[in-house]
């Protein structure tokens, strides 16, 4: 897609952008089925440590910028994990998961792997898209929500 560039995140600039994106967007999806005060804790100022924490730990954050500079995505890549894939709410359905996607599983060496709330429908079928599957490994959280970990070659 044209007018759009990936970056790694490499500055304290940069990761507080990450941080917004990630907040707004987190909030955004997680509203239908977390209580509101959970859904009010992720704070960009919160977001940050957890970027920072990740960033500290080996992962790679990249922001997806649209023309003009303007972030509307963010992803990590630890390994050949892929995580935190978020758009910006309003930037959805554009093509721009897709694009950040694909970014991501270029960045990993072997076959990417990610993990899929049990309820994110839009999710799984943007990861299904592009050739993830299910590898049948589930992780149980407290308060029965549930992820899956699915599997691009």
């Amino acid at each position: 897609m044209e007018g759009l560039r990936i970056v790694p995140v490499s500055d304290e600039g940069a990761l507080r952008q990450a941080a917004e994106v990630h907040a707004v967007s987190w909030q955004d999806s997680h509203r239908s089925f977390c209580p509101p005060d959970f859904v009010a804790a992720h704070t960009p100022e919160r977001q940050y440590r957890y970027l920072a924490d990740k960033a500290a730990g080996g992962s790679r954050i990249f922001l997806l910028l649209r023309e003009g500079e303007t972030p509307i995505g963010v992803v990590t890549v630890t390994g050949d994990l892929i995580a935190d894939l978020y758009i910006l709410p309003a930037e959805r359905n554009k093509g721009y998961g897709t694009v950040l996607l694909q970014y991501a599983i270029g960045q990993c060496s072997g076959s990417s792997t990610l993990w899929i709330l049990e309820n994110n429908t839009g999710a799984e079928r943007l990861y299904r898209r592009n050739g993830f599957r299910p590898t049948g490994r589930i992780l149980e959280h407290p308060g029965g929500l549930s992820e899956r970990e699915f599997l691009h070659p």
